[in-house]
């Protein structure tokens, strides 16, 4: 599966189940670990758990098994490690305090010229 496809498949998990306010960074450039960082906030830490497993189970089922999953027992922060994609799914106030997307803001957009470093995660549900 191409990395596109994996964050694709992201995208339409996270989607399926509501995830707000999903963007990926590029950090190809800063990490040797992995290629994106897909971050997206739940509304509950039902609603982050839920997330998180329905990442895992769609790459499961597409053939893509996730390398490892952290924090579900807490559901505040949830990270579902792809490989060349973590996902990171958060309840708000704990995004807001690590600000993840200020932290690797050098990188560049995964997918676009704009040059905050991050974007709006794309699934192609449109």
């Amino acid at each position: 599966m191409s990395e596109q496809e994996l964050m694709d498949l992201v995208g339409e998990a996270l989607d399926d189940l509501k995830g707000v306010n999903a963007v990926t960074l590029d950090v190809r450039e800063l990490s040797n670990v992995m290629d994106y960082l897909i971050i997206c906030s739940g509304t509950s830490s039902r609603h982050v758990k839920s997330l998180a497993d329905n990442v895992s189970r769609m790459a499961k089922a597409a053939g893509q098994m996730p390398l490892g999953v952290e924090g579900e027992d807490a559901g505040e922060w949830v990270l579902v490690d792809l490989g060349d994609v973590v996902v990171h799914v958060m309840q708000p106030a704990i995004r807001d305090f690590y600000d993840l997307e200020r932290l690797w803001v050098s990188t560049g957009p995964a997918d676009s010229d704009d040059d905050s470093g991050e974007h709006a995660l794309d699934n192609g549900s449109d």
